[in-house]
């Protein structure tokens, strides 16, 4: 005995199912385009221009009789260098140092510029930060402070020969 099996009939789209179809892909289409246009916009927002680098007000800098006294007493250890790879910024290095102060003065005040240099001795990329304000609020006579400095935008292409962490202003209690 034979099975008979039942007949199917296979509707082909209309032209109605097949307009819904096409207006849903491309709302789906746009849809997606505005979400990532919306997040791109979101974060180019948020990092902002760079602006002008932090400046310690009523410091003592460079060209000043007691800059040179006291800068050489404001001692960095060998600066430490971490990269690390981003997916919005890029490479990114951390430079951080232990800094000692020497002077016999509290350090009430300190702006620190650390920067990468190529085979040159060029910046490849420097930053300065004022971290005295700010990490702590002073600095005693013979004691020490970890200073980090944080620098973005670079490339792996860039020549990266040595990395130099520098006192660039101070003032005293």
């Amino acid at each position: 005995m034979t099975q008979a099996l039942p007949n199917r009939v296979v509707e082909m789209p209309s032209e109605q199912d097949e307009s819904r179809r096409t207006l849903i892909i491309v709302v789906a289409i746009v849809a997606a385009i505005l979400v990532v246009g919306f997040f791109a916009l979101l974060m180019r927002s948020t990092a902002g221009p760079p602006g002008p680098p932090p400046r310690l007000e009523a410091a003592i800098r460079e060209g000043s009789p007691e800059f040179e006294q006291y800068r050489s007493r404001i001692v960095f250890d060998e600066p430490v260098a971490d990269d690390a790879t981003t997916v919005l910024a890029g490479l990114q290095m951390f430079l951080r140092a232990t800094a000692h102060n020497f002077t016999g003065k509290t350090i009430t005040g300190l702006e620190v510029r650390g920067a990468v240099l190529d085979h040159n001795g060029k910046p490849v990329k420097e930053r300065v930060v004022v971290v005295i304000p700010g990490r702590q609020s002073e600095l005693e006579p013979n004691k020490s402070m970890v200073v980090p400095v944080k620098l973005e935008g670079l490339k792996d292409t860039d020549d990266r020969a040595k990395v130099v962490m520098e006192v660039t202003a101070f003032k005293f209690k």
